[in-house]
């Protein structure tokens, strides 16, 4: 059965509907999820059987049957890790139904059919009685409700209704304990995902500073957290300001609360600065004694910093505080953790810890705008005076004193460039309700609300009187959109540039003139994990949820990029960069496909995990914009990545799985196609030796 699906199309901006199989959402879910990485993450794996073991035979000493509750079972690991440890019967919840129906047949392969009970609902659906899903209450509860935050996944509410009604007092559980610890920091670039600084904009009148608004240095910021692979940011990047703290613990045997609180650690800062970052993780422990430990810490935190274990589905977690404060070395203050039932928050207070129950415990609220239009990356990339400074270049070169320029892309301070390098008159395009008052907040804060024209419309709806019947001589773009998740996403500025063709005056400058696809193949130190097939993970038979991914990956929108902030995740270069499609913004967007066919030798030995795509802006003839590769490559291949995009990732699944030999292919095949009515990039990239 088909089944017609709205999309927003990002390159577009038009709303489609697409004829899809039935089983879409469960395909693309499948094929996004990190079911792989949790199998491949050894260290997770051997601690949880530890426990389970320890656990199951704890029970078993006391004389009783052990009855398990696995919540959240995935692919039935854990459960059948208790079967082999000696469980008596697991009852095994998923309540995602195309992950419940593998478990039941990888719980079937591995022969435990008769001893696990797969029960396909949420847990706080489950019944217990004669007629219910379980005839009693289990005495060991094991579960893996987890997320980088610890909570984010549900688990406080999840755990509290598991010991209200479905497991027995004072049960074992594995894990037996979370602890979440927290290290108070300075660090102007990760403080920098998080404030607007001052722009310094040089003109022929001088220097020129764009100040952020007071709202938005006021503002407490966004109130999720931002996660992140730690280990790769540089020691150089942040100044440590306290200790590492231990900022609370949940035991998982015991009645487990959802309520807000908040956990305040008294501390002397190690070193006096401005307290802006708090760097937080967790471990759990396995067992009651503490001895069976798993740890999220960064590579510093680490008792054995060799015994590290890469991670994608655990990373660690980045809060900013609401506003930066300074410390004193030696001088005593508060770092207090709150929680709510899915979310954790900091502050830091001046206050005795006895006294922090007063603390206001609302979960903090972005009412500056910024937040909610600029994601992290953003604002780096808002933030990163270079950037600006290249922009500035390349508009001093195309700029007249006569411009009329309109200035398209979301939240923008082009326009503001503009204005100050000497354009007669600026307009910009700010269509959505965030980016109108973000961008008239910054305009009132600089005086320039008055200079500068904001058209609250979406581009094709532009008519003649919102330019006051100008001529526009200059459309300038970034370009950046909201909607953009890949690379080449942001190619609506060519459909903008096209829609408002009848507003340009003769001879008009378009900048960025054009954009051009490029992409290199690279062998990656880890991250190929997250799409590599198991096979056997800890003696148990998990091949049907390889077969289950790969036919999920094998599904239309799956076999697309998808895209990876590549800055956390080391790669090396195996070919040579290469430019695939070249876009002309000076012209409309064409009517006939875009079509590339070619290879790319192989340079270096390796594992050819993906092909990496980027887009390049070429600006003018002598300036261009990386979403990319920042330098070349190094002579072992070693990559730079632009930290504030995302990159496009196609994996090349025969080599992701291990068993595959280095030195195969020699070179890549790939055909890439450009389909203008909708807007979409598709490719295909294939080892040599495997073509027909």
């Amino acid at each position: 059965m088909k089944v017609f699906c709205s999309r927003a199309n990002p390159t577009t901006g038009s709303v489609e509907w697409l004829e899809e199989d039935e089983h879409y959402d469960y395909h693309q879910e499948i094929a996004r999820s990190s079911y792989a990485d949790m199998l491949h993450d050894k260290d997770r794996n051997i601690k949880y059987y530890q426990g389970i073991r320890a656990a199951v035979s704890r029970v078993k000493d006391r004389g009783h049957k052990a009855l398990v509750l696995d919540i959240g079972t995935g692919t039935g690991l854990l459960s059948m890790m208790a079967l082999t440890a000696g469980a008596d019967f697991c009852y095994a919840i998923e309540v995602f139904k195309p992950m419940a129906e593998a478990a039941v047949k990888i719980v079937e392969k591995n022969g435990f059919s008769d001893k696990i009970k797969v029960i396909n609902k949420h847990s706080t659906e489950v019944t217990i009685g004669p007629d219910g899903d379980m005839p009693c209450r289990a005495n060991i509860l094991i579960t893996e409700l987890f997320d980088t935050e610890l909570i984010g996944e549900g688990a406080l509410p999840s755990y509290e209704h598991a010991h209200r009604h479905l497991v027995q007092e004072n049960c074992e559980a594995v894990p037996h304990r979370a602890t979440v610890y927290a290290q108070l920091v300075e660090s102007r670039r990760m403080w920098s995902w998080n404030k607007l600084f001052p722009v310094h904009v040089k003109t022929s009148l001088g220097e020129q500073v764009i100040v952020p608004p007071l709202e938005l240095e006021k503002c407490p910021g966004a109130p999720s957290v931002c996660d992140i692979q730690l280990n790769q940011v540089s020691s150089a990047d942040f100044s440590v300001l306290s200790e590492v703290l231990p900022m609370f613990s949940v035991d998982f045997s015991k009645q487990v609360s959802s309520s807000a609180a908040c956990h305040s650690r008294q501390f002397e800062p190690l070193a006096s600065g401005q307290a802006q970052v708090v760097l937080s993780w967790w471990d759990i422990e396995m067992d009651p004694e503490g001895k069976i430990r798993c740890t999220m810490a960064p590579f510093w935190a680490q008792s054995d910093p060799k015994e590290l274990q890469w991670r994608d589905h655990w990373m660690q977690c980045v809060y900013f505080l609401p506003q930066e404060e300074t410390v004193v070395r030696g001088s005593a203050c508060c770092l207090v953790a709150h929680h709510d039932d899915y979310c954790v928050w900091y502050s830091l207070q001046s206050t005795s810890p006895d006294e922090n129950g007063r603390v206001h415990q609302m979960r903090p609220v972005c009412d500056c705008q910024a937040h909610l239009l600029w994601n992290r990356p953003r604002f780096g990339e808002i933030n990163d005076q270079d950037r600006t400074d290249q922009y500035a270049q390349a508009l001093r070169t195309v700029m007249t004193p006569g411009s009329i320029c309109l200035c398209v892309s979301d939240g923008s301070l082009l326009s503001v460039l503009a204005h100050h390098l000497g354009a007669e008159q600026v307009f910009t395009i700010e269509s959505s309700a965030a980016s109108h008052k973000l961008m008239k907040r910054i305009f009132n804060a600089n005086h320039l609300e008055d200079k500068i024209n904001i058209i609250k419309k979406r581009p094709e709806l532009l008519t003649s009187a919102d330019l006051e019947g100008k001529k526009v001589s200059l459309l300038v773009g970034e370009p950046f959109f909201t909607t953009s998740l890949l690379p080449w996403h942001n190619l609506y500025f060519w459909y903008v540039r096209t829609t408002l063709d009848q507003h340009l005056g003769p001879g008009a400058v378009v900048m960025p003139q054009a954009a051009s696809l490029h992409a290199v193949i690279v062998e990656f130190r880890d991250l190929w994990r997250i799409r590599s097939p198991c096979g056997d993970c800890e003696g148990f038979d998990v091949h049907i949820m390889d077969d289950m991914i790969k036919r999920a990956l094998d599904f239309q929108e799956s076999k697309e990029a998808e895209p990876h902030p590549l800055w956390e995740y080391p790669c090396r270069s195996l070919s040579e960069p290469q430019q695939i499609l070249t876009f002309d913004f000076q012209q409309p967007v064409p009517q006939q496909p875009m079509c590339a066919e070619g290879s790319m030798k192989l340079r270096r030995p390796g594992r050819s995990h993906g092909a990496v795509l980027w887009m390049e802006y070429h600006l003018t003839p002598d300036s261009t914009v990386s979403t990319g590769l920042l330098n070349p490559a190094e002579d072992k291949g070693d990559c730079c990545w632009n930290p504030h995009c995302k990159q496009a990732v196609y994996f090349l699944s025969t080599t992701l799985d291990p068993r595959v030999p280095l030195d195969a292919p020699q070179s890549v095949s790939y055909a890439v196609e450009f389909h203008p009515h909708t807007g979409d990039v598709t490719m295909e990239f294939r080892l040599a030796d495997t073509l027909d």
